[in-house]
This record gives C-alpha cells, structure tokens and sequence, in this order.
C-alpha cells in the first residue's frame, strides 16, 4: 500500500492545481428562449473546431517529468514556495524515502503508477454540453443514482420499471412459499378455545397490518361492562358510568377505551389497566357517590329501530283455525282426486290449444284477372 510520503505527494499534487478553464464564447443577446445559441461568428468558417474542444488542465510542474517521488520531493524544496510547516513534512517525507530500501521504492512507484491511471478520467476537465440548459448545465461524473442514461444505456438490460415488476413478482411468490409451506406448521402451536372466568372482564383488542409498518399498529382498545364488576355496588357501578363521561355506551351498557399515545402497544395496553384501576378506586370512594347528579348520555345517538306492535301477532287460537282449515281442504282434494273430478289445469290448457288449432280453417283469398 502506499505510505505516508506518497499521500503527501498526492495531497500536494491535488492543492497546486491551477485552475485554467478557456473563457466562455461570446453569444449574441437573443429574447427570451431556452434553446442555445447557434449563430454564427466572425471569423468562422465551415469545418472550423473550438479550439477549447480538446483543452487540458496544465500539469503543476509543466512538462518536467520526476523519476521517482524524492526528486519530487527535492524540486519542491527548492523551488516551492511553501510555509514552515509545510517544507518539515516535505523534509520528514524525503528522509523517510532515503532509508527506505530500493525494494520497497520501487513498489511504492509501481503503485503510484496504478493510482494516476485509476483516477486519471477524474482528473479530466468537465466542459459544458452545447445542448444543455441555456449551455450552462454540467454533466456531474461523481453522481451516484439507480437510472441509467439515455447515452450510457447499452440495451443489454432492463429499464428500472422491468426490475420493478421483477421484485414485485418476487414478493407475490415468496409469500405463496410461505403460505403452501410454513403456514400449516403454525397448526402445531394451536390451543384449545377457554372461556373467560368471571374475574376476566376486559377484553381488549390489538390492531396488526402482517408485519408491514403503519401507525395505527401501536393502538390497543379496551371494552367491558360496568355490571360485570362484582366488587361494586349498584351505586359504585352507576358512579364509574359518570367518570367514564362520552366512553359510556348506554344502549350495550359498556364502557369503551382506547390509547396510542405510546410506542409499544404493550405500553399502551399498560396504561389502559392503570386507568381503569384508577376508575375503580374513584368509584368505591364513599365521600361522593355522585348520586344527584344524572347520568349524562347526550354524547350518544339512540338508533331509533321500530318494533313489530305485539297486538299484530297470531294468536295460538287463529294458528289452530288455519290448520283445521287447511286439514279439510286436503281431505276433499282427496276425495275428489280418487273420484278423478279433481280439475287438471295443465290439461285444461293443453285441450284448448289443440281445440283452437283443429278449428283453423284455411281462408280462400280472391286473384285479380289480369
């Protein structure tokens, strides 16, 4: 690898640049337009090329050419113009490449070599494109992005949409390897139906989107009923409906909670329990029972649902009179069916039609003589 020396040199290499860039063409003042100009100057004939086409940054030391890194480094020394601390580093760098054995000198070379040749296209100069926006737009060799562009684009690949759809279809077949292949081993952690215990009156409910992210996946909601509350009176169970406010659904007579305020829904199903035992203890507090006061249920619309009026229902004395008639009405088709007197309609419309159809005359119809 290289030493310390050879990141001087390239570190002293880079800060002496000199910065030349060929003067801009004068254009001539147009209206408004976002086309470049293309009018043509004095002095330019057919076939003429921009002299500044194939221009190049000078090197620092012009056309002088170091064998090695500590020739180099004694040019600099004497004719630099450098500050104190900067000739000790240089000085510090060339004693450091004397002792060091040929060996070692000439690998550093060999390395230095590669390196120009690597970063030789960065060190190119970067010229403003003719057709670019108002021919001022740069063209940006360090940009890192996934499109490819139009003139890097070889046509031996996709375009991003086709790898898009790719993934896409990636995803859909991943999920069916999981369905056809994992999902039948979960019946293996199934457990037997329990009935909840008197004692286990909150049911709560969790919200889930299969693993994607989303921000209603940390709300938990609570739900019980004030009367399954068997440590409270009547009293204390009316008093826990007036805490709980526009929570209180007086139509299932259930009390309803949610929070989301943190991150985890472990922490928000906690802070849910520690409310509703903080009710609880307000509610058994036998200072204020809270008893003139009515419960307020304003916050809730009643669902006005009509009923079916009981007066309108069959009486079993009406439901026995339909059955006895309905009896007696089989027994004299019966009768008559054995008697065959019983009416066939069917029958009845297939006789008319054949009637109707023998009936038809042909009707003689009158020529004209000609």
């Amino acid at each position: 690898m290289a030493s310390a020396a050879n990141s001087l040199r390239l570190c002293l290499r880079a800060s002496r640049q000199i910065s030349v860039r060929p003067a801009a063409s004068p254009f001539l003042r147009r209206a408004l337009t976002t086309t470049a100009a293309q009018c043509a100057r004095p002095g330019r004939k057919k076939g003429w090329k921009d002299p500044s086409d194939h221009f190049e940054f000078p090197e620092p030391y012009g056309d002088k050419v170091f064998n090695d890194l500590g020739e180099q480094l004694r040019y600099s020394l004497e004719n630099d113009e450098l500050t104190e601390a900067e000739r000790e580093t240089v000085q510090r760098a060339l004693s450091e490449w004397e002792n060091k054995p040929n060996e070692e000198k000439l690998e550093e070379q060999q390395i230095i070599k590669e390196i120009d040749k690597e970063f030789a296209p960065l060190r190119a100069p970067v010229r403003a494109r003719r057709n670019a926006f108002w021919n001022a737009e740069e063209q940006d060799t360090d940009l890192i992005t996934d499109e490819v562009g139009e003139d890097d684009f070889e046509e031996n690949d996709m375009m991003a949409m086709g790898h898009a759809k790719l993934e896409e279809h990636r995803e859909y077949r991943e999920y069916a390897r999981i369905a056809v292949w994992e999902m039948p081993l979960l019946s293996k952690f199934a457990k037997k139906f329990v009935p909840p215990k008197d004692n286990e009156v909150l049911r709560f409910r969790y919200t889930t989107y299969m693993g994607e992210f989303h921000p209603a996946d940390r709300k938990v909601v609570v739900e019980f009923a004030p009367r399954d509350l068997t440590e409270l009176t009547e009293v204390q169970q009316g008093k826990l409906c007036k805490l709980a406010g526009a929570r209180y659904n007086p139509e299932k007579q259930t009390i309803k909670m949610s929070c989301e305020k943190f991150e985890l829904p472990a922490q928000n199903k906690r802070w849910l329990g520690d409310t509703i035992a903080r009710l609880i203890t307000a509610a058994q507090d036998p200072t204020d029972t809270f008893e003139d006061i009515p419960l307020d249920t304003r916050h809730h619309k009643f669902k006005n649902i009509p009923k079916y009026p009981k007066e309108w229902y069959m009486s079993e004395q009406r439901k026995n009179e339909l059955l006895a008639q309905r009896e007696e009405s089989l027994k004299v088709d019966m009768k008559k069916r054995r008697a065959h007197d019983l009416i066939d309609g069917v029958k009845l419309i297939q006789q008319g039609v054949l009637s109707a159809v023998k009936e038809k005359e042909p009707t003689m119809v009158r020529v004209k003589a000609r």
